[in-house]
């Protein structure tokens, strides 16, 4: 997801909003919405603009304080070109960022990288040209490659349906999927990124945890030698997660990215949810390049001190081989306790409130 999907969503939307220049969009509703055609297409440009404003800026605790506004007397034929002008702007924006910098959007992380920017700008511009075609009467879908690229990296929370476009519609309140309640409230969710003394965890999507189960690289750099099976395998359960719509993101999976080259030398993360009573186990593995230098160590207590500041979780555990004694020393070093040896394995556990 990158300026190509942007420019690929403001062309392909701006092909169909100039065939009705003629009409009244400023006296009509945008379909389900209370703004009129004239305001959510202006919306639509603002958002392109502050999105690239953001990356640009490297804003990291607000947005940057400044707004769009149209010069009197600017007609729908100038208003499409300022939204050709700000997807432009998103997409180069986009294309010119590193990968490691990542700037304030509050939901829900309170930040986002260039693909997270690039994947928001090309659902506003989705959604809200469905919004005004259906307002003018005018037949709108998009690419289904575009619509399950968004959904993978934005909604990891919805369950993939029969196909891209209406999932997104429904996922979004603007439509109905069969055996599904309506939504009345969403919002998208970028990954989240913990940073430790070293390393920053870098949550996994589901995008990425599809190619990284399918023997791609996820979109990491990774050292050589990575990343190892027990990634793929860590990702393919997280693709089971996504698909049965039981995947909340934030405890999922995490590549391990070095501070000092942006390297991504192994994973951790959690097999599911915090179950009723506050359960959970924890996994994580290593780049053979990577072991003995307290990478896993650290990154197993800077994800352990994350949990420990939410409520739904009570204790993690974690179940390591009788033979793998330096994983052994991993988990006591961050603080878990063995608790009980089926003959092959020892259970450790972390109790992180009574």
């Amino acid at each position: 997801m990158g300026g190509d999907q942007v420019q690929e969503a403001v062309g392909h939307a701006l092909a169909l909003l100039r065939t009705a220049t003629h009409r009244d969009w400023e006296g009509t509703r945008a379909g389900r919405l209370e703004w009129s055609c004239h305001e959510t297409a202006v919306h639509i440009a603002s958002d392109l603009l502050a999105y690239a404003g953001q990356l640009a800026g490297r804003a990291t605790e607000a947005y940057v304080p400044f707004e769009l506004i149209l010069e009197d007397g600017a007609d729908t034929t100038g208003l499409l070109d300022v939204i050709e002008t700000t997807g432009t702007l998103l997409a180069v924006t986009v294309r010119t960022t590193p990968r490691d910098v990542r700037a304030f959007h509050p939901y829900p992380f309170r930040a986002a990288d260039r693909e997270g920017f690039a994947a928001m700008g090309v659902t506003e511009v989705l959604l809200h040209t469905h919004d005004i075609a259906e307002g003018l009467g005018l037949p709108y879908e998009p690419s289904a490659e575009l619509c399950q690229n968004v959904l993978t990296r934005l909604f990891p929370h919805v369950r993939p349906g029969p196909e891209p476009w209406p999932t997104l519609l429904w996922a979004t309140g603007r439509g109905d999927l069969p055996g599904r309640a309506p939504v009345t409230a969403w919002r998208w969710s970028n990954p989240l990124v913990i940073p430790a003394e070293r390393l920053a965890l870098h949550g996994v999507t589901p995008a990425a945890a599809a190619d990284l189960a399918a023997g791609g690289t996820g979109g990491f750099a990774w050292i050589e030698g990575g990343p190892v099976e027990g990634t793929r395998e860590g990702a393919g359960m997280i693709v089971k997660l996504y698909e049965t719509g039981t995947l909340r993101a934030e405890w999922g999976m995490y590549v391990l990215v070095r501070d000092e080259d942006g390297r991504a030398l192994g994973a951790l993360g959690f097999h599911a949810a915090p179950d009723e009573e506050g359960r959970t186990e924890i996994g994580y593995d290593l780049v053979d390049a990577a072991r003995g230098h307290g990478y896993a160590t650290e990154a197993l207590r800077t994800l352990a001190g994350w949990a420990r500041g939410r409520e739904d979780v009570r204790s993690l555990f974690a179940v390591v081989d009788k033979d793998n004694v330096p994983s052994q020393g991993v988990v006591t070093r961050s603080g878990f306790t063995r608790v009980s040896d089926d003959g092959e394995r020892f259970a450790y556990e972390l109790r992180l409130r009574p």
